[in-house]
């Protein structure tokens, strides 16, 4: 008989990703980034025998900084319910622009962002990046506001994939020189593969807790 372990492997490192530089970025057309995959995550929850169904692709420039996920093996269609953002298909994302790893309660350089695809269904609708409060934050980030910003969704006959370009404006306190490690999580929800967690699960306080985040660094 055997037994699952007290605490869960991802949570017993800190772990750090360098990502890298892309000075094109964002580009013109439909997609802002179309990533190679130098610029793929790794996936640490699988330590834990958590299940991967997507992946993660980062670089940054200057100008701001971009992630996409592409979720495949469907069967059936992506749904976005832009009511709830947090509980529908697409990607969640937590940024601290400072990495403050020591404290649990979220600062203004604490975000939390929510990109939802455009439904299968309907493949010419706008996809949505909807901006959420953290709860028992300290201060909210301010509000995303610059026409830089976008997001875009690609649909295969299996899956899709989704982009966002975060203009260095809507990030608050976002300084590559200064600042090149910043607090990072990332949690994927498919209504048909199930989620996709950065490292830990929901036994752990992620979506309100900046320490138990990964970090990213801005490498050249």
């Amino acid at each position: 008989m055997t037994t699952s372990p007290p605490i869960p492997a991802p949570f017993l490192f800190r772990f750090r990703f360098c990502i890298r530089r892309r000075a094109a970025l964002p580009k013109a057309g439909p997609t802002p980034l179309s990533l190679g995959t130098a610029c793929r995550l790794p996936q640490p929850a699988t330590l834990g025998g958590q299940s991967s169904f997507a992946e993660i692709r980062m670089a940054w420039n200057n100008k701001g900084l971009g992630i996409s996920a592409e979720i495949r093996n469907k069967q059936i269609a992506v749904a976005s319910d832009p009511q709830r953002p947090t509980e529908t298909d697409g990607l969640q994302l937590w940024i601290d622009t400072r990495d403050t790893q020591n404290i649990h309660r979220a600062s203004q350089y604490c975000h939390h962002l929510c990109v939802l695809p455009a439904p299968t269904h309907q493949p010419q609708a706008d996809p949505l990046l909807i901006q959420q409060p953290i709860a028992r934050a300290k201060r909210e980030a301010p509000a995303i506001s610059s026409q830089q910003t976008r997001v875009a969704t690609r649909h295969y006959p299996d899956g899709y994939r989704v982009e966002l370009w975060l203009d260095a404006a809507d990030l608050h306190g976002f300084d590559p020189e200064a600042n090149p490690r910043l607090g990072f999580y990332y949690l994927v929800r498919d209504r048909e593969l199930g989620e996709q967690f950065l490292s830990v699960e929901h036994d752990f306080p992620f979506a309100f807790d900046p320490s138990v985040w990964s970090t990213i660094e801005l490498s050249s």
